[in-house]
C-alpha cells in the first residue's frame, strides 16, 4: 500500500484491510472482488491484485508462510528487488542492498552522481554503491539497524527540499554539501507533457438499479467495476441496443471529470440514460445494481464521484420512482 502512496493515506485503509484479511490464508480465501472492494480509492489498483496473487503463491508453494529470503521474496507478485531486501533485512537480518526513493538521495548527493536515478545506467550504479556500503557484521541487528537508519537518513535529514546536512553525519564526505549542489541532486526527471484521452461512460438507470460491467484484468482499472463505456464515433441509441441489448432514452450530460493517471489525463464525459426496456440475458462480468451496492464494489474514483453527485440529486430520485413514460 505504501508503494506510490503516502502514510496518512493509507493508514486507515491498511487497518481496515488487516481487520478483514488478518493472515495469508484467509487473504487467500478471499475473492479478488472482496480485495479489490476494499482498495477502492487507494489507486494503484495492481497493487491489490498483486496482494491478492502473492498469498494465493504463498498458501500453494510455501505451505501459507512468507519466503525467508530476499531472492524468493523477488518472486512475488508485486515486489521487486529493494522492498524484498527491505523484507529480508527487517525480518530475517539477511544482508542485502535496498535502494527506495530515500536512499536513492541519500547516495545520488553523497556520491554526486548528475543522472537522474531512475535512468537504468544511473540506477545500476546506485545499485553497485548501495552494495559497497553494506556493513560487514552479517547479523539480523545489525542489518535491520543499518537498513532503518539509512531510509530514516534520506526521510528525515536528507530531505527532497531543505535537507538538514547541518545535522547530517555524513557530511564531511558528501560531494553534493562539498560542492553546494544538494538542491540540484537528484537530477529531477525528464519532463513529457501527458498525452490527453476521452471516455463517455453511460449511467443506465432502470428503476433504483444502474448497470455496471467488470473491466478486463489488464488495462487501466483492471478487474474494477465500471460504467458501461461508449465506443468512439458510435451512436448512443443504437449502441445501447447493440451492445447491451438496452432501449434507452437520454436524460442530460453530466458534469466532465478529468482524472490524472501516471501516464496520460482522462476527460470523462457521461451521460444519463433512462431504461425503456432491457434484455434479460445479462452478461457473467456484468450486473444490475443499486447505487449504494455499486459503491460498496470496487469502483474507479472517478465512477465513485459520478455515482454520488447522482444519487444525492432530485433529479435521480424521481427517475429512480417512476418509470419513464411518454416514450
Amino acid at each position: 500500500m505504501l508503494q506510490q502512496t503516502q502514510v496518512a493515506t493509507v493508514i486507515p485503509y491498511y487497518q481496515r484491510f488487516i481487520g478483514i484479511f488478518p493472515d495469508i490464508e484467509t487473504l487467500a480465501r478471499a475473492s479478488l472482488d472482496a480485495v479489490l472492494a476494499l482498495w477502492s480509492g487507494l489507486g494503484y489498483y495492481t497493487r491489490g491484485r498483486n496482494i491478492h496473487k502473492a498469498a494465493c503463491l504463498m498458501v500453494a508453494h510455501y505451505q501459507g508462510r512468507f519466503p525467508s529470503n530476499a531472492a524468493a521474496i523477488e518472486q512475488l507478485p508485486g515486489i521487486g528487488r529493494s522492498t524484498a531486501a527491505a523484507i529480508a533485512a527487517f525480518a530475517y537480518g539477511e544482508r542485502c542492498a535496498i535502494l527506495d526513493g530515500n536512499v536513492k538521495r541519500v547516495l545520488t548527493r553523497y556520491f554526486g552522481i548528475n543522472g537522474y536515478p531512475g535512468e537504468k545506467k544511473t540506477e545500476i550504479l546506485l545499485w553497485e554503491k548501495a552494495e559497497s556500503l553494506l556493513p560487514q557484521e552479517n547479523t539480523h541487528d545489525c542489518m535491520a539497524t543499518y537498513t532503518q537508519a539509512l531510509m530514516d537518513l534520506g526521510a528525515l535529514v536528507c530531505t527532497r527540499h531543505q535537507p538538514q546536512c547541518r545535522v547530517c553525519p555524513l557530511r564531511s564526505d558528501c560531494v553534493a554539501f562539498r560542492e553546494n549542489r544538494t538542491a540540484k541532486l537528484p537530477a529531477p526527471k525528464p519532463r513529457k507533457p501527458l498525452p490527453n484521452r476521452e471516455a463517455t461512460f453511460l449511467l443506465m438507470i432502470d428503476q433504483n438499479s444502474i448497470l455496471l460491467e467488470k473491466r478486463p484484468d489488464t488495462g487501466i482499472w483492471g478487474g474494477l467495476w465500471c460504467l458501461p463505456q461508449l465506443p468512439a464515433s458510435i451512436d448512443l441509441q443504437l449502441c445501447c441496443i447493440q451492445y447491451w441489448g438496452i432501449n434507452a432514452a437520454f436524460i442530460a450530460d453530466l458534469p466532465v471529470i478529468d482524472h490524472v493517471f501516471t501516464h496520460f489525463k482522462l476527460r470523462i464525459s457521461t451521460c444519463l440514460l433512462q431504461v425503456i426496456d432491457r434484455s434479460n440475458n445479462t452478461l457473467e462480468e456484468q450486473a444490475w445494481v443499486t447505487i449504494d451496492e455499486a459503491l460498496n464494489l470496487a469502483i474507479p474514483a472517478p465512477v465513485r464521484k459520478i455515482l454520488m453527485e447522482v444519487s444525492s440529486s432530485a433529479k435521480f430520485f424521481e427517475m429512480s420512482c417512476q418509470p419513464l413514460s411518454g416514450y
